[in-house]
């Protein structure tokens, strides 16, 4: 009970000045405080170089990662004001670095368009940092101010002269608001290559001087979004030679699009507003989307394409999905003042976007598609296949709806389901065998825990249409348990669903990620190569085709133990050999230790696994986070495509990172 004797004034009433809000809560600025908002803080340093490299000021941007853990980015674009700020009496320098929302970017003038949090960036990566400091050349001379946790150490000094111009901030991630303030190289040269690609011409180097071999990558891609393209197909078999590339501008929005459709099945699009990625699409990609099927339908109507199409003297027409199957395609908008939307604040709201889009790709498409007939005459071919499989695969949908349904009875026969029907507090394990099944079923908590176990590997649905993809047994099993359906959802196209084949008949069974039945999905594999093999091919199904399960974090790795180890009456698990090696450290060595290395799940008893592996309380396991989709694009085509040139240079590559690999 609240004590009634205590008063509520205005004394009560907490003001947090300058930085103190970004440090009291600094998930609410940079989503949260793990590795991936620790990336963050070099992404929107990096963002205002960017901005100036789209207001045609700046033409290179380096990124250094220094062996004290501190990360360092200079562009030589303008560099930032340092005259004194008419209002609030400081060096505009000082201001933009200790006040949010201060910035040239909310004046039109400076930038038409720009990216980041629109002010608030590069004043967050100062209030989250141990120190910051920042050096300006601009008007022939050189100047720098220091920061203490957001605090300015001095005012700003002019310190020298200089011939070039630029700005160079360096600073060091506070660790009393990050656990891990370590830099990955790799994470940070997959967005800087993206930003490479989304903007064609300019240099971005990346450097890595924390270790005794320095290591340096340079992105430079003149050819901009074709080369993106491109790159993300560099393991598929493109139809036609180079990627169709679409450019327009009206009313002040730019657009900028390259596709390209490949022998797969698979259906990628990356969209980006200002350079941000656009995770949950938006109006841009529903112009796009649109365009794509309204032209593609057109063409093959206009030129008699559908002949062979025809199902009892019916008007066919190809769906959204039929006409993005095998398509890899990026666009890329600029927009004066783009307004965001949606769960993660990622999907373009702009309504007038749509339109624009939508023109500018429908009358150039059409336009390459009466100039190039061959192509277009195989784009169609690729098109209609898809549609031919469409009607075995709506079939295979509808059975496994009525599997999927929640009447008691009709889950599946091998899914031991818990009590609790709250999707929040509920959680399914997805297992290797019955062996292990069997164990989970036993050791888990009957009341939010559910057993999947699978008979050995699924399909590999990079190789295969919806329709065998549907047809497999333990997939349609794995869509049943989950209960959200499966694939694309072509709702949110205003304009397509009436064009949509089958007389614009909707297919209902999408994905829906509001329909799931299970707030956690948590793959548990045995710890070997078959386990492994195991636990790609159902991420790549998930990713392939219920991507906003991974999008939405839904998905997670179990981490069972590799080693129990008994000495003395004392037991303990270790989760790999350097644990385990610290274990025997502490019982004093291995004499005496009995040590069992577990090779499969069902090698431990029901209570085991509970308490190493299913135990909310005790457990570890990984969340899946897509942090790059296209990155994540190119790995899953690379590891389970038909190619196998790229997968051997990509074992080998990586080779020296696995551990615990157990043949």
């Amino acid at each position: 009970m609240p004590d009634k004797k205590e008063v509520y004034n205005a004394q009560k009433i907490t003001v947090l000045k300058g930085l103190e809000a970004v440090q009291k809560r600094p998930a609410m600025y940079i989503g949260d405080v793990s590795s991936r908002g620790l990336h963050h803080l070099v992404y929107e340093t990096v963002d205002n170089a960017i901005d100036e490299a789209m207001a045609g000021y700046c033409t290179q941007i380096e990124v250094t990662l220094l062996p004290d853990g501190s990360a360092e980015i200079h562009d030589n674009g303008r560099g930032i004001p340092v005259d004194r700020h008419k209002t609030e009496k400081k060096s505009a320098l000082e201001v933009v670095m200790t006040m949010l929302h201060a910035g040239g970017k909310f004046d039109k003038r400076s930038y038409k368009v720009s990216g980041g949090l629109h002010g608030v960036g590069v004043s967050v990566v100062n209030a989250l940092a141990e120190w910051c400091r920042v050096e300006v050349a601009r008007d022939g001379a050189l100047y720098r101010q220091s920061y203490q946790r957001g605090k300015p150490d001095n005012k700003v000094e002019e310190v020298g002269k200089s011939k070039s111009s630029g700005t160079r901030v360096r600073f060091m991630p506070d660790p009393e608001v990050f656990k891990d303030t370590r830099f990955s190289f790799e994470t940070l040269s997959t967005r800087l290559r993206e930003l490479a690609f989304l903007n064609s011409g300019l240099k971005i180097i990346a450097r890595d001087l924390r270790t005794d071999e320095p290591r340096e990558r340079v992105f430079l891609y003149k050819g901009g979004l074709s080369e993106f393209v491109a790159y993300l197909d560099e393991t598929r078999n493109a139809l036609h030679p180079n990627p169709i590339v679409i450019k327009g501008e009206k009313d002040g929005v730019m657009v900028d699009v390259a596709l390209e459709y490949n022998d797969s099945y698979s259906e990628n699009i990356f969209t980006y507003v200002n350079n941000i990625y656009t995770l949950e699409g938006g109006s841009h990609l529903s112009g796009f989307k649109s365009a794509l099927t309204r032209t593609l339908n057109f063409y093959a109507t206009k030129n008699n394409l559908f002949k062979n199409g025809k199902v009892k003297n019916e008007k066919f027409n190809l769906s959204g999905e039929d006409t993005r199957e095998g398509l890899t395609a990026v666009l890329s908008i600029k927009v004066p003042d783009p307004q965001f939307e949606g769960q993660t604040k990622t999907r373009l709201g702009n309504s007038e976007v749509k339109g624009i889009v939508e023109s500018t790709v429908g009358e150039a498409l059409a336009e390459f598609m009466d100039e190039r007939p061959g192509i277009a005459r195989r784009i169609i071919d690729k098109c209609t296949a898809s549609a031919r499989a469409r009607d075995a695969a709506r079939k295979a949908r509808e059975l496994v709806r009525r599997k999927g349904a929640l009447e008691s009875g009709s889950l599946p026969g091998k899914l031991a389901d818990c009590s609790i029907n709250d999707p929040e507090h509920c959680e399914i394990f997805i297992v290797e065998g019955d062996s292990a099944g069997g164990s989970a079923k036993q050791g888990r908590d009957r009341r939010f825990q559910a057993i999947l176990p699978l008979r050995g590997k699924i399909l590999n649905v990079e190789k295969a249409r919806i329709d065998k993809i549907l047809a497999n047994e333990e997939i349609r099993t794995i869509i049943a348990a989950l209960g959200a359906g499966v694939g694309g959802d072509d709702e949110h196209e205003n304009g397509e669903n009436g064009n949509n084949g089958n007389n614009g008949e909707n297919d209902n069974g999408s994905f829906k990620l509001a329909k799931l039945r299970y707030g956690k999905v948590v793959i548990m594999t045995d710890a070997d190569v078959d386990g492994a093999h195991i636990r790609t091919l159902l991420l790549t199904f998930f990713f392939r085709h219920m991507r906003a399960l991974v999008e939405m974090g839904h998905v997670f790795i179990a981490q069972p133990p590799l080693y129990r180890i008994r000495k003395n009456k004392k037991e303990f698990y270790a989760y790999d050999d350097a644990e385990q090696d610290e274990i025997l450290k502490r019982m004093g060595g291995r004499q005496g230790a009995q040590i069992q290395r577990y090779k499969g799940l069902g090698e431990m008893n029901p209570d085991q696994l509970w308490a190493t592996t299913m135990d909310p309380e005790r457990r570890t396991v990984m969340k899946v986070e897509l942090i790059d989709a296209a990155a994540a694009d190119k790995m899953f085509q690379t590891l389970m495509g038909d190619r196998v040139e790229p997968r051997r240079e990509f074992i080998e590559e990586n080779a020296r990172y696995v551990r615990n690999l157990d043949v």
